[in-house]
């Protein structure tokens, strides 16, 4: 890949060249951000920067030998490392038993991934997925091994906050003191859930979400949206590319997403149970990827219902009935319980994009929400 094809991120991809061009290139460095911020695809694309045979001021040339193995992920100093599950024909799974999966996930998506989507990919969305103590003993083993070229040899290490307890101490010495012109770049989203040993050995580069304005342009110009629907793409997304890029695939209309949190909220208010229970099962029925769609918009409308309260409307992108609804919502939504409601749905993002049981996860989260809603601020 090259700089040029990233979407937005100029402050980072800035930051990358002039540490390469100033040879002051890090033996390990964690790009550390939100889902559909484009980490794996600046990863990909300093890896060919580094490697470039002729590399340019800003980018690499892409056209030399290099270039193009690593353009096809087929560089043999070009190392992953990446979550993977027992499937019914691999009971002790490593990366490399799915490498030729991986680089045709990659490929396919331009290297703007995520979790969901590589467990289809594998054909196992309802299982945990590590990075395990078979690919620690890879890491070191293949890093020792001499380069095959005279650049780089590059270990991408991505969602590294799946990794194994157990395998973490495996590879802490190659991490802290890695053979010559060997480098990591590991990828991660919870910096929580990250080893202390592990990130204590990187320099962390923070990613930022996509901003709105740079993912309304990518959206017109790339996917001949109409202003309209990017608009609405560019709300519920949130910064992530990975979601914006589902919803232009998916038949399903954004408005419709819209509905179905306004109703939800509206079941939570009455808090029917009965009612209540019959909503959730249906809704549990949408695949996760729409689901964690659904919450990840129902976060940006509680953003959205702060803002109103402090009476800052410029910040909202939305018009029309959305506006209505969400203004009527901002009468429930407060100082008081917005850090709760944050914490409850994206508790919830986590859940189910962990394979954890949507039903039970959505039915709680309900229940918590029609505790929440009649927290309000004393006059």
């Amino acid at each position: 890949m090259l700089f040029k094809d990233i979407i937005g991120q100029e402050n980072i991809k800035n930051k990358l060249i002039n540490n390469a061009r100033k040879n002051k290139v890090s033996h390990a460095i964690l790009l550390l951000g939100p889902p559909g911020s484009g980490k794996l695809a600046l990863a990909l694309t300093y890896a060919q920067y580094l490697n470039c045979l002729n590399p340019k001021e800003n980018d690499s040339c892409g056209v030399c030998h290099s270039c193009l193995q690593m353009s096809k992920l087929a560089h043999p100093d070009l190392h992953f490392i990446f979550p993977t599950a027992p499937t019914k024909t691999t009971n002790d799974p490593s990366s490399k038993d799915f490498l030729d999966i991986w680089r045709n996930f990659i490929l396919k998506n331009n290297a703007y991934v995520d979790l969901p989507g590589w467990l289809e990919a594998m054909g196992i969305e309802n299982k945990q997925a590590y990075i395990r103590v078979k690919d620690c003993d890879d890491i070191v083993k293949i890093l020792n091994l001499t380069s095959y070229e005279a650049g780089y040899k590059i270990m991408i290490i991505w969602l590294a906050e799946r990794l194994y307890y157990s395998g973490a101490p495996k590879i802490l010495k190659i991490l802290e003191e890695p053979p010559d012109k060997t480098i990591f770049i590991l990828i991660a989203e919870h910096q929580e859930e990250l080893l202390p040993t592990i990130k204590s050995r990187t320099q962390i580069i923070k990613i930022p979400k996509i901003n709105d304005d740079t993912l309304y342009q990518t959206l017109i110009e790339k996917y001949k949206c109409s202003k309209e629907k990017a608009k609405q793409i560019v709300f519920l997304s949130d910064g992530n590319y990975c979601t914006a890029r589902n919803l232009i695939n998916s038949e399903e209309d954004t408005a419709e997403i819209f509905n179905t949190f306004r109703e939800w909220m509206l079941q939570c208010y009455f808090n029917n149970f009965i009612n209540l229970n019959t909503f959730i099962s249906n809704i549990a029925k949408l695949g996760r990827e729409q689901l964690i769609n659904l919450l990840t918009f129902g976060l940006k409308i509680i953003r959205d219902c702060m803002s109103i309260n402090y009476g800052l409307y410029n910040y909202i992108r939305a018009e029309g009935q959305q506006l209505e609804s969400i203004v009527k919502l901002s009468a429930y939504i407060n100082t008081l319980n917005i850090t709760s409601f944050e914490e409850e749905f994206n508790k919830a993002i986590f859940h189910i994009e962990r394979n954890g049981n949507v039903k039970a996860i959505l039915l709680d989260l309900s229940l918590t929400i029609s505790d929440l809603i009649k927290i309000k601020p004393s006059n």
